[in-house]
């Protein structure tokens, strides 16, 4: 039997969209624009390393610390040129600058295959829409770039929020903002921690996008795993 659902949530991140190419090509590309080398391979290494080390000590951007997720962001960027060897003050924080901007753009992110096509076919279904994502305030101009922003009523991310994924506040909160009941709504997303169980935790429906289908020993039952954006249509109405 189909889902009978009102409002549709999404996960952003390698659900909707996902960087043209990894983090260490872009920041090595930065870096030779003033001239220094540092090859793509440590600096993913060395970014990997200094954002579990944020996120341990400054979790959701560090606002409760009273960070903005700009700062946060910035500190990323230098302590992983630091942890590759580059230590001048003064590129560090040019080359943090422009890496935290180049990051809102549609030359960094791409819309993941049949994406489009699927939140436009929701929308004509009627369903209401929103996302609900562990971002930053830039998501709003990178949905916008890459024209995909007015599928959404509302764009929530853990900085707004105040909560991250898989806290269920954030998505109590989502469904507050339209006054929508748990199960009502379903949430779609490529992390099982993050998406698929907890949504469910905050009684909402949910389903698990895995590419190759990998379930692994998660506990998701077939009909809840889309091995493409485009099945979701077969498994909600409206």
């Amino acid at each position: 039997a189909m889902l009978r659902l009102r409002l549709l949530t999404w996960d952003v991140k390698d659900t909707l969209l996902r960087l043209r190419q990894p983090v260490g090509d872009n920041y090595s590309a930065e870096a030779r624009t003033h001239g220094v080398q540092v090859q793509p391979e440590a600096l993913n290494k060395a970014f990997r390393e200094a954002y579990k080390a944020q996120q341990k000590h400054f979790p959701n951007y560090g606002l409760r610390q009273g960070l903005t997720s700009k700062q946060r962001w910035v500190d990323v960027v230098k302590q992983t040129f630091r942890l590759s060897g580059v230590h001048e003050e003064r590129v560090l924080t040019l080359m943090a600058e422009n890496l935290y901007q180049d990051f809102c753009s549609a030359h960094t992110w791409e819309v993941l295959p049949g994406a489009n096509e699927t939140l436009s076919q929701c929308c004509k279904q009627g369903f209401r829409m929103g996302v609900i994502s562990n971002f930053d305030k830039r998501l709003e101009k990178i949905l916008s770039q890459c024209d995909l922003r007015h599928h959404f009523e509302f764009v929530l991310t853990s900085e707004d929020a105040g909560f991250a994924k898989p806290d269920k506040r954030i998505f109590e909160k989502a469904l507050r903002l339209c006054g929508v009941r748990p199960g009502q709504a379903a949430h779609v997303g490529d992390d099982y921690v993050r998406d698929y169980r907890a949504a469910r935790e905050a009684g909402m429906h949910s389903f698990l996008l895995s590419a190759a289908g990998r379930r692994g020993e998660l506990e998701v039952p077939q009909e809840h795993v889309l091995l493409s954006l485009s099945h979701l249509l077969a498994l909600v109405e409206k």
